[in-house]
């Protein structure tokens, strides 16, 4: 083999910087980071090794996404703004059960298991790096509707009457997500199941408990 050959096929072995290959290569980089970002945390994720993960090379992350930071917010985006409709479809409607609520937070994690670990890590925590950006954009139309719409509720005779609002929608959202952050440690610790039946049962379990806690006649 030539030595102008030997070129042409190390060239054609490398991986292409441009918008070559797979059509789903931008979901691919946007599953892969999730999963880093979420084990590891994003500052101890490279782009690097984003794209080793897909296959691909760097600048094919940067050509999608322009930049780290900005691939975390494409991550997030991707779950949140679905949910931050759905959730406004619910605000919409003229009335709903605690059991809506908690099928579209377990729905998310089913869907997208990486997400609550991810969202402890980058907005729970102090130094999160999407922290203030969360706030801002998504926690008004996510968590921030739920005093409205419980307060609906209670307004209408269906939930209990002298609880606040504001803390029964933390008692909601702190339900529904513990449960699936202690994933790590409730799986074999408790050997509950995180298939989907066994996320349905948890779902099931967290519905019975505000039912009956946050109820008309509850006590």
């Amino acid at each position: 083999m030539t030595s102008n050959q030997q070129s042409t096929a190390q060239a054609r072995g490398r991986k292409r910087p441009g918008p070559s290959g797979s059509p789903d290569i931008r979901e691919q980089i946007l599953n892969a980071a999730g999963h880093l970002f979420a084990s590891q945390g994003y500052s101890a994720t490279s782009v690097r090794e984003i794209a080793d993960r897909v296959d691909v090379n760097p600048a094919m992350v940067h050509y999608y996404f322009g930049s780290k930071k900005l691939l975390l917010r494409a991550v997030m985006d991707r779950v949140l703004e679905p949910m931050a409709a759905a959730m406004a479809a619910l605000q919409e409607r003229g009335q709903i059960r605690l059991r809506d609520l908690t099928d579209l937070m377990f729905s998310m994690a089913a869907t997208h298991p990486y997400l609550p670990q991810l969202v402890t890590r980058e907005v729970f925590l102090s130094g999160g790096q999407l922290q203030q950006e969360f706030l801002e954009h998504f926690a008004p139309r996510l968590g921030g509707r739920l005093p409205g719409i419980l307060q609906r509720e209670q307004d209408a005779g269906r939930l209990a009457p002298d609880m606040d609002p504001k803390i029964m929608a933390l008692l909601v959202l702190g339900a529904c997500f513990f449960p699936i952050i202690a994933r790590p440690l409730a799986e074999p610790g408790l050997h509950i199941a995180y298939d989907a039946d066994g996320l349905q049962r948890i779902s099931i379990h967290v519905t019975d408990m505000l039912e009956r806690g946050l109820g008309p006649c509850a006590k």
